[in-house]
């Protein structure tokens, strides 16, 4: 829709200045119709989808007339907001809110008085270039905090063309900073990818038939097919391709704007660059990273490495023209590559924030390529999980710049940081991406010039770096069956402690929501566990024996078993509950009610005997609970006043049904039932009540949200305390089941 959509476009304005010409009768002088771009919405235009503005000279006000201009534009169905200015009230706008300014630096003629339109444009530019270092900086955290709030294009996963990073908002910034003079954009580079993302949205407004910036999931297919693309993922990559690429222009030219507003504001310096050299090859000049006189791309295989690697170590600009003549004329990397290149490499990935501008340049100008050939793999990847907030190329930048941070938590930082940046690398096709990435990470680490013990954990990081978290949020630790599946995967301290820092990194770089303090807390726990085993099987002597804690008895408790002693206690970004009862089948289940009813978020939960007593500790996300109004609820419902099923019923209809899974695996002293449903609230007490009605004792609850999806993991006991058989476990699956299914 390339050639239609501007031709639509530029239809429209021809049918307006039609218009004009119609009801004005003929060329008018010292009036003039105009366009106003995107920005300039608000005080000239605030609720049009076509920005026009009618100018006058002070002595030449429009009449009556007027009005018979708007009638039959809004006759026609044009939706548009009339607004009137001289000259000079136009300059004051503009000279008034920053927003009103950029709107008007993009000022197009429509009809009337052409001279009037050039003067004004004149005017408005010089006035803009005269004050561009005074507005600059307002300019700078306009754009900041829109890209705060809406996201970046190329990763939000509902996009916004106009407003998100990269988008259209950004193209027009970016034309303004061109017209200060200050500073250059590449104009072969933006305007394509502007009149790109334009044809994008037209093809938008047709698919969904109104006017709208976001791109839900459900319309990238037939987007796809509006421009002419194979399928959905093409449609994402196209998009979001032009997004990446905007962004990359704007971050460049924001860098150089800082740069030249760090300066002197005459203008009067040396106009020869200074050069401060930085490496062999490597120079640093205006705040960017270039080659200097003696730099021989062809004769110096590790000179992309350097110039990348001081380049984000500083935090500065790899210039975008060295980048790419490196790629020309540079010469490649022998294979394996020496130490030093490897040691370039850790440097880079190492940097931390001055990684992500750098890796974007690397990108852009095809570099990456010659470093990382499998990056094409994951490059642009929508994740399938809606924790995660970026695409897999950029999760895996921002894994790397989490796990610079942890770098002397771990004796082998290398190992770490190339872990970091081919965790992911096996995402993109059918196979779990763990296991297709371990083969590929093998192979990078081998062609890097890695020694094979190295090898071998980077590998065995790939392969296993979910294992950790999940274990730790979806599995017992107390149990030794946790340990032994953790231990038997991760055999030595060495590896155990970068799979801590890869897991921590790995999270971080998900969500904020992906790495709670309470999630860190199971994490530490397991991974504590785990290396007490495996000191105490490197000792030859058998690992520590866990002990449930002794609680004191409250005196209530002791005078009537029936009573239910509630205690709340601050906890990591929320409280921990604990209970204590005379022991009994349902207890979990009555207090998971009391919290579900006071819409308290269950993290977790713990159960066990202690002297013919019920005792469990609860992990909840309520740093607020009252625990009057809790005993109140509780009370009510161990008595059978108040009855939670009737408030806590499955909805009449569920986007996915319940899946409940056995795991003989997890466990050797208990039955262990996974439950995945969709979160809402109540579901933690349907399970514990159906398991009650069989007689079931929930030994653990551990709870788990990932995204609109909880995973929940109990392990039960008979009475007798043992495991169960096979026969009441699948019953028992099928009662949760039940339980959960909308009748």
């Amino acid at each position: 829709m390339t050639a239609s959509g501007r031709a639509d476009r530029t239809g429209a304005a021809d049918r307006l200045c039609g218009e004009t010409y119609d009801v004005s009768g003929g060329p008018l002088v010292g009036v003039a119709l105009v366009a106003v771009g995107g920005y300039g919405r608000g005080e000239l235009a605030p609720q049009s989808d076509l920005d026009v503005v009618l100018v006058h000279e002070e002595d030449a006000a429009p009449g009556e007339w007027v009005e018979k201009l708007w009638y039959p534009l809004w006759d026609s169905g044009v939706r548009l907001d009339h607004s009137v200015r001289s000259c000079a009230q136009m300059e004051q706008a503009a000279a008034a809110d920053l927003k009103v300014a950029l709107g008007l630096l993009d000022v197009r003629h429509l009809a009337g008085d052409p001279n009037l339109t050039l003067r004004l444009r004149a005017t408005l530019l010089s006035s803009w270039r005269r004050e561009a270092r005074d507005r600059l900086p307002a300019l700078r955290e306009l754009v900041a905090s829109r890209h705060r709030i809406v996201g970046e294009l190329a990763h939000a996963s509902v996009p916004d063309l106009k407003e998100a990073e990269g988008g259209l908002r950004d193209a027009t910034v970016l034309k303004a900073l061109v017209a200060t003079w200050l500073v250059d954009v590449p104009h072969a580079d933006l305007e394509p990818s502007r009149l790109a993302l334009l044809d994008v949205r037209d093809v938008l407004h047709e698919v969904v038939g109104r006017p709208t910036d976001r791109v839900a999931p459900e319309t990238w297919a037939p987007l796809a097919a509006g421009l002419g693309l194979p399928d959905e993922r093409a449609a994402q990559v196209h998009v979001r391709e032009l997004g990446r690429r905007i962004t990359h222009l704007s971050r460049l030219t924001w860098r150089r704007v800082e740069a030249v507003l760090a300066g002197p504001a005459s203008g009067r310096g040396p106009r020869r660059p200074q050069l401060t050299p930085l490496a062999p090859g490597v120079a640093l000049s205006s705040g960017e990273v270039v080659l200097d006189a003696r730099a021989n791309p062809a004769e110096d295989p590790l000179l992309l490495l350097r110039a990348a690697a001081e380049a984000a170590e500083r935090d500065v600009v790899l210039a975008p023209a060295t980048a790419a003549r490196l790629v020309r004329d540079g010469a490649p990397l022998p294979e394996p590559w020496p130490r030093e290149a490897r040691r370039l490499l850790v440097r880079l990935l190492a940097a931390g924030r001055g990684l992500l501008g750098v890796w974007e340049t690397l990108e852009e100008t095809g570099a990456l390529a010659r470093i990382l050939p499998e990056w094409e793999r994951i490059r642009l990847l929508p994740h399938a999980s809606v924790i995660h907030r970026f695409t897999v190329d950029r999760h895996v930048v921002e894994t790397c710049i989490e796990a610079s941070a942890l770098i002397r938590h771990v004796s082998r930082p290398d190992v770490l940081m190339v872990s970091a940046l081919l965790h992911d690398i096996g995402k993109g096709g059918l196979t779990e991406h763990s296991v297709a990435g371990e083969p590929m990470a093998r192979t990078i680490a081998t062609r890097i010039g890695f020694e094979p013990d190295s090898v071998d954990l980077v590998g065995g990081l790939v392969r296993w770096h979910l294992l950790l978290a999940s274990l730790a949020t979806t599995r017992d630790p107390d149990d030794p069956a946790t340990v032994e599946e953790l231990v038997s995967k991760v055999s030595s301290p060495e590896a155990l402690s970068l799979l801590v820092a890869l897991t921590e990194a790995d999270a971080k770089a998900a969500s904020p929501q992906a790495w709670t303090s309470w999630r860190a807390g199971l994490v530490a726990a397991l991974a504590e566990r785990a290396l007490a085993t495996l000191l105490a099987t490197a000792a030859g002597v058998s690992p520590p024996r866990l002990v449930e804690p002794e609680l004191p008895v409250p005196p209530e408790v002791r005078r009537d078993p029936r009573a239910v002693a509630l205690t709340i206690e601050p906890a990591d970004n929320g409280s921990r509950v604990t209970a204590i009862s005379g022991d009994r089948v349902g207890l979990l289940a009555d207090v998971a009610a009391s919290l579900a009813l006071q819409r308290a978020s269950i993290r977790g939960a713990r159960a066990w005997n202690q002297d013919d007593l019920g005792f469990s500790v609860w992990d909840v996300a309520d740093e607020h609970l009252d625990v009057a109004v809790l005993r109140q609820r509780l009370e009510a419902i161990v008595e059978g006043r108040l009855d939670p099923r009737s408030r806590l019923r499955p909805p009449a209809a569920d986007v996915l049904a319940p899946t409940v899974v056995v795991r003989p695996e997890a466990s050797a002293s208990a039955t262990v039932l996974e439950v995945r449903a969709t979160d809402r609230p109540g579901v933690l007490t349907l399970v514990l009540a159906a398991l009650a009605r069989m007689g079931v004792t929930v030994r653990s609850a551990h709870v788990d949200t990932l995204g609109p999806q909880a995973v929940d993991v109990f392990y039960l006991q008979e009475a007798d305390a043992g495991a169960l058989s096979e026969r009441r476990a699948a019953d028992a699956a099928h009662a949760v089941r039940a339980a959960l299914t909308p009748s």
